[in-house]
């Protein structure tokens, strides 16, 4: 089986304090703002070269979050409202609640009024040095955390009628990214670890009103249909199913085991982005499910934490892994990214580098 990208990473980099400094300037200075974008951009493409990656993002510096292309570009939210959501945090295993980092609660039909990553992919293309990885949220993503009762049934009856008016604005912008020649699309999923986590499946009772297994079915269906938007040779697809990620908090537990079998048979993608950085990611048994022709990127190295993994740990685990699915199967990647949210995770820069080579030395020990 022949598998580019063996060493992967998922998305996001912390972004320098300039940067920050830059996007928070009150009044803001939008030529400014571009001018530190563009040269943070060229030195995390400069140094994924350096450390021997052969996929490049951009980091998701030009976002407020890993969503922010959506919300930037999508009207029909309101933003002055949001969610409450419970969050862990991975420095001292306690709880938080809040609204975070949300979308905005839907209050009207919504509708594109630009492309979603009009403004990443043209300087992307200039500068990039190899294949360029583009992320975009699942359109799963939305109706868990946008739809609010008393208030969004104005816009729509239903999750459900939300979810596919979402669906057709991903699928536009997938099908964009592989015609002008995108060489990776990645779908970020966090609503799936909602059917893993007990209290979340409880949650979709109570508070959506569903059932999880229909609700289920109909997200892979939403999902797929935007893969198959974006469905062209030499084009990769891929999936990274999250437990949540913001300044190193989670908001689920569980392994894949509860929606294994459904997912990896049947998510029409060619990689799949999997968490598995600690022991609230369950076992590698899972990785059964997945076909033959599919390849699981094992998430072994944490975004959240500041300590290094050894080489030594990483092996011992792919080998571990390989008890369900072959070598040939499998990649490597940090869990999730370093950066989900603007203000990134509890770790330095040098820490985030030291992970990501990691990767690709690994990578290279283990596949040559």
């Amino acid at each position: 089986m022949s598998v580019r990208f063996r060493a992967d990473q998922v998305g996001s980099f912390l972004r320098p304090l300039e940067l920050l400094e830059a996007r928070r300037a009150d009044p803001p200075d939008p030529a400014r703002l571009r001018e530190v974008e563009d040269k943070s951009i060229l030195r995390v493409l400069a140094k994924q070269k350096e450390l021997g990656f052969e996929i490049f993002t951009d980091g998701e510096f030009r976002r407020s979050n890993f969503m922010g292309d959506f919300t930037d570009a999508v009207r029909g939210f309101d933003f002055g409202d949001g969610v409450p959501r419970s969050w862990n945090t991975a420095a001292a295993g306690g709880s938080t609640l809040g609204r975070g980092r949300v979308a905005g609660v839907v209050v009207e039909k919504i509708h594109a009024v630009k492309p979603l990553t009009g403004h990443e992919l043209p300087f992307l293309k200039q500068h990039s040095p190899g294949p360029i990885k583009i992320t975009l949220p699942s359109a799963t993503q939305f109706p868990a955390i946008s739809y609010k009762r008393g208030k969004s049934e104005r816009a729509y009856p239903s999750y459900s009628a939300m979810l596919w008016d979402v669906v057709d604005i991903v699928k536009r912008e997938v099908a964009r990214l592989a015609a002008e020649g995108v060489s990776y699309v990645q779908i970020d999923a966090p609503r799936y670890s909602y059917f893993m986590d007990p209290k979340w499946r409880e949650w979709i009772r109570t508070e959506m009103q569903m059932e999880p297994e229909p609700w289920l079915e109909e997200s892979i269906r939403a999902d797929n249909a935007c893969f198959e938007a974006a469905r062209k040779p030499g084009v990769t697809l891929a999936i990274h199913l999250c437990r949540g990620n913001s300044r190193s908090h989670w908001y689920a537990e569980g392994g894949y085991d509860a929606i294994a079998e459904k997912l990896f048979g049947t998510l029409a993608v060619d990689r799949f982005l999997l968490e598995y950085d600690d022991a609230r990611s369950g076992t590698f048994e899972p990785l059964r499910f997945v076909p033959k022709n599919k390849v699981a990127v094992l998430g072994l190295i944490s975004s959240k934490r500041p300590e290094l993994e050894t080489a030594e740990s990483i092996a011992a685990r792919i080998r571990e892994a390989c008890k369900y699915l072959p070598l040939e199967n499998l990649g490597l990647s940090p869990q999730c990214g370093f950066a989900s949210t603007l203000e990134g995770n509890l770790i330095t820069e040098d820490q985030q580098w030291a992970k990501l080579e990691l990767v690709v030395d690994a990578a290279r020990t283990v596949w040559g």
